[in-house]
């Protein structure tokens, strides 16, 4: 692989997974490390938004918000940087110096012009630092992204070990792929299995086959229409909306933790306290609110506060004496 296509490979690969190592990259592309970084530098030398962190939880990412987007570029383009790559000289050599910035304008664009290099005294990273530690615990664990990828585009249908939530050991089913989604900052699978759609985490995804058989999609059935179909069918289960009053030196935690179970918070009251609405799939869910201790208070529905009442009379009972 040439250094020019090795550069829209490796652009590619970042743009599919929100982290990953220059070793994985390596072992990807099947070149050394230290091909990788100087890649990355020639990268972000070309104004591509790439952020390199050191450490056990470090890596490689696109910066979001301002992602290079390789679908932006039209086949002409595409060709043209998989050719030269970066070199606008050797884009000019060959009569494409035009489409070769075209191509960088679009990989490199923002909502405002860029600042003069003179007016950029400081270094990304004296500016942005980036820790992908999750709160409260390890994050699980990702399949290799990019290769799934690889191997939904094929279009063939795909066998796959799954582990369902709550479930210690996988099972094996085929399925028809649609492709991959990330919503609140996790990474799902989108695919029909006995022609019905279903999302699959990859947290729990534990390995893939591609088989010699073409997908079978629903008629008319994409990718962004089912990742939202299955979106909506999962929110709409949330039927039981929690009324609870919170101090309000615990809201920001409250979000942190509920995220988007946290439908509503009114204004701080008098006493202190935020009143608040949360989604729940059930009564039993509430549970989780129990973490807040006497800093929360649930008022409705009654089933609810009176679930609360037994759960807390029951931990009192627990640790008197």
């Amino acid at each position: 692989m040439s250094r020019p296509q090795r550069l829209i490979e490796l652009l590619a690969a970042l743009q599919a997974r929100p982290r990953t190592t220059a070793e994985e990259l390596a072992e990807e592309l099947g070149v050394s490390t230290r091909t990788v970084l100087r890649d990355v530098r020639a990268l972000v030398d070309a104004g591509i938004p790439v952020f390199t962190e050191r450490g056990k939880y470090g890596g490689i990412s696109l910066l979001p918000g301002d992602q290079a987007d390789l679908s932006k570029l039209t086949t002409g383009e595409a060709d043209l940087l998989r050719a030269v790559g970066l070199d606008l000289e050797r884009a000019r050599q060959l009569g494409g110096e035009a489409a070769a910035r075209s191509a960088l304008r679009k990989l490199t664009s923002r909502r405002r012009p860029p600042p003069a290099r003179d007016e950029l005294p400081l270094a990304l990273t004296d500016v942005i630092a980036i820790d992908n530690r999750p709160w409260f615990g390890d994050a699980a664990p990702l399949p290799d992204v990019a290769g799934l990828v690889r191997d939904v585009r094929t279009g063939r249908r795909l066998r796959i070990a799954y582990r369902r939530s709550g479930t210690a050991s996988a099972r094996e089913f085929v399925v028809d792929p649609y492709g991959l989604v990330q919503r609140g900052g996790r990474w799902y699978l989108v695919a029909d299995r006995d022609g019905e759609p279903r999302l699959f985490a990859l947290t729990r995804l534990q390995r893939w086959s591609v088989l010699d058989e073409g997908r079978r999609l629903r008629p008319g059935a994409d990718l962004a229409g089912t990742a939202r179909e299955l979106g909506e069918a999962l929110e709409s289960r949330e039927r039981v909306m929690v009324t609870a009053r919170v101090d309000a030196a615990s809201l920001d935690i409250a979000r942190r933790i509920l995220g988007a179970r946290l439908r509503a918070a009114g204004d701080r009251e008098e006493d202190g306290r935020v009143e608040i609405t949360v989604a729940y799939d059930g009564v039993d869910a509430v549970r989780q609110l129990l973490q807040f201790g006497e800093h929360i208070e649930v008022v409705a529905p009654e089933a609810a506060r009176r679930l609360v009442q037994r759960l807390a009379a029951g931990i009192a009972r627990t640790h008197t004496g």
